[in-house]
């Protein structure tokens, strides 16, 4: 019998599962809440992934490698291309006071 290791398991895509319009919202509301610049890069990025990244760089006028790259686990996007993307998504940013 040959044991498997963990190598051996199937990678985990979050995307996956992030299969409604409101799960989706959800878990970009629950990373923004953490506050994790680079956690809500992948956050974007994977809800960008699970809606389909060509037609979200369609919808916000954008090269699809571009926006790889910039969500990417070594990208550092710029404000105006994760406004962008939010907006092809149909997400608007809203601020609100800090109880504490």
């Amino acid at each position: 019998m040959v044991k498997k290791t963990i190598a051996d398991l199937p990678a985990f895509d979050a995307a996956a599962h992030l299969d409604t319009p409101e799960r989706q919202a959800a878990y970009i509301a629950a990373v923004l809440e953490d506050g994790d610049v680079a956690e809500i890069r992948d956050a974007i990025g994977t809800v960008a992934r699970a809606r389909g990244m060509a037609e979200i760089a369609a919808a916000a006028n954008l090269n699809p490698k571009s926006i790889y790259r910039a969500l990417g686990s070594s990208g550092n996007p710029e404000f105006s291309t994760i406004f962008k993307v939010l907006s092809a998504m149909g997400y608007t940013l809203t601020i609100k006071q800090d109880a504490a």
